[in-house]
């Protein structure tokens, strides 16, 4: 046997070790866990503070100045250009300038963010990184389990293969979940009317959080259905062959 293929005793322990840890976790986060969280998720939904019929109930003051327009000149290259620099310069009129360009900014300071809106995100993000976390442990737990590949009798392998497959498919769907949170929090505000585009891009978000909160308890409840349903396949996918998994 080559050298590459034996396995130090000690460092065979320690894999032992981390495969019953991560057993003993991924069994009772599909029992126990699992089913508790989504049971705490539709009660969330049931929370006054994510059911408001009147979406104006969320809109927060805006008190925005917008800023005055660029006026451009007429003034073009050359000495008469250099000469009238020179003069704004000395007369201290380009302090708002980087490079020799105006900046653009709000008169009356930066817009404070929608508080209702941030208490909720506050609510959600945790939910949705714990949904990834716990769903990477169990995968991690059913890829573990899957034997060696042999010809004939993967009827159960391939029940695995699915798992992982949806379990994958909702650690993509719940950091989907995190980028769109983020471009609420970076949206630019690029229309004329920056007071309704504020209120329709926090209507928006308050929408979008009240549905990704429903699909994280969907989420659960399927992976829940889903291992249980199989988990004798899942555990034992060969019935011939049960000792085939290191």
């Amino acid at each position: 046997m080559s050298s590459l293929l034996k396995v130090d005793n000690e460092i065979k322990t320690k894999v032992d070790a981390f495969r019953e840890r991560i057993t003993a976790e991924a069994e009772d986060l599909v029992a126990n866990f699992f089913p508790k969280k989504l049971l705490e998720l539709d009660q969330f939904l049931k929370d006054p503070t994510i059911n408001i019929r009147e979406l104006k109930e969320i809109h927060s003051e805006i008190n925005l100045t917008v800023p005055d327009p660029i006026l451009l000149t007429d003034i073009h290259d050359g000495l008469e250009g250099q000469n009238a620099k020179k003069r704004k310069l000395e007369d201290g009129a380009g302090d708002d300038k980087v490079g020799g360009t105006k900046v653009f900014v709000m008169p009356g300071g930066m817009m404070k963010s929608n508080g209702k809106l941030v208490e909720l995100i506050e609510k959600v993000k945790p939910e949705i990184r714990t949904l990834i976390e716990k769903c990477n442990t169990v995968k991690m737990w059913v890829q573990l389990l899957i034997p060696r590949i042999e010809d004939g009798n993967n009827f159960g392998v391939s029940i695995q293969e699915e798992t992982v497959a949806e379990l994958r498919t909702v650690e993509g769907e719940a950091a989907s979940y995190l980028d769109q949170i983020s471009r609420y929090n970076t949206s630019v505000l690029v229309k004329e009317d920056y007071r309704r585009t504020v209120t329709e891009i926090d209507e928006k978000e308050y929408i979008s959080l009240k549905i990704i909160v429903s699909e994280l308890r969907n989420q659960y409840v399927t992976l829940h259905d889903m291992i249980l349903k199989n988990i004798e396949k899942i555990k034992r996918p060969r019935s011939s062959n049960t000792d085939a998994l290191y």
